[in-house]
């Protein structure tokens, strides 16, 4: 992607040097290894906070109250840092503009960028959970050594499908300032766990879909694609989804369980965000066929 010269984000917090919080417990319960494992399962690479699942393995539900590291801004001479939030700073002028011409304001999300563990207004958030949008407090979380995972164990190098990431949690951003977020989780108790992993599918895709939304609106407005950079970002959808993770870990696959989507969806919803840039496309709630 082309991105010397463009305008960098402030909305990005640099909580690397407070050495992230301490303890192996998880908002004040202590949990297990084998729970993070089932979390990471759940939602491994992007999509709904991990930390959910967590709280319910351990019987709670999501803090309210929580103590972060004084903010900082990120150090001028940290490459990957001044990249995340030239990104950021790039969805914030796409859904700026598409929030004005449907009539309302965009309220920027922050990024805040970590070091193993950090306080969030949804617990305590861990870097093994990878990259999650907390709504309660409309902030990204991300442990920069996450996209070392991202190309050497998942198999999605390049600068686009890290920008992706940064994109699909965005994503998930919008669906909260939409009201989409809270209608999903008012469903949680409300119909059975198989109902709620379809929603969940549903709820991943859009986000994807978002993610190609602006990547579509980027392109048209400051011609950001260079050759290959679609084709990383379907390499990471396709490496991401439910079956393939699943079949890599397992050697099956459950579809009653899947909550973010096969690696045909992902890529099939991507490319619609991508090539038509309407929000209105990306209604999956609506869709009869995935």
């Amino acid at each position: 992607m082309k991105w010397g010269g463009n305008r960098q984000s402030d909305n990005v917090e640099d909580r690397r040097g407070s050495g992230g919080s301490s303890g192996g417990g998880f908002g004040g319960r202590g949990i297990g290894l084998g729970s993070v494992a089932i979390a990471l399962v759940v939602s491994y690479f992007l999509g709904i906070n991990p930390m959910t699942v967590l709280n319910i393995l351990s019987g709670g539900s999501p803090e309210s109250q929580t103590q972060s590291a004084p903010a900082q801004k990120p150090p001028a001479d940290d490459p990957m840092a001044a990249f995340v939030s030239t990104v950021l700073a790039d969805t914030e002028d796409v859904w700026k503009a598409v929030f004005v011409q449907g009539g309302s304001m965009y309220q920027e999300p922050k990024l805040v960028l970590f070091r193993g563990t950090t306080s969030t207004a949804c617990g305590q958030g861990q870097a093994a959970m990878g990259p999650f949008y907390c709504p309660a407090d409309q902030k990204v979380y991300i442990d920069l050594d996450f996209y070392e995972t991202l190309k050497n164990q998942l198999g999605a190098p390049g600068d686009f499908a890290q920008a992706y990431v940064i994109a699909h949690e965005v994503g998930h951003h919008v669906q909260n300032l939409m009201g989409i977020t809270t209608k999903m989780a008012q469903m949680r108790g409300r119909v059975s766990q198989t109902d709620y992993n379809a929603l969940s599918v549903r709820l991943e895709l859009q986000a994807d879909c978002f993610s190609g939304v602006w990547a579509n609106h980027a392109q048209a407005a400051r011609q950001l694609l260079e050759q290959g950079d679609v084709e990383e970002a379907m390499n990471a959808a396709a490496r991401i989804g439910d079956d393939a993770l699943q079949r890599s870990r397992d050697g099956q696959v459950v579809p009653d369980s899947f909550t973010h989507g096969t690696s045909a969806q992902r890529q099939r919803w991507f490319d619609n965000g991508l090539k038509n840039g309407s929000v209105k496309g990306c209604d999956t709630f609506a869709a009869r066929q995935l």
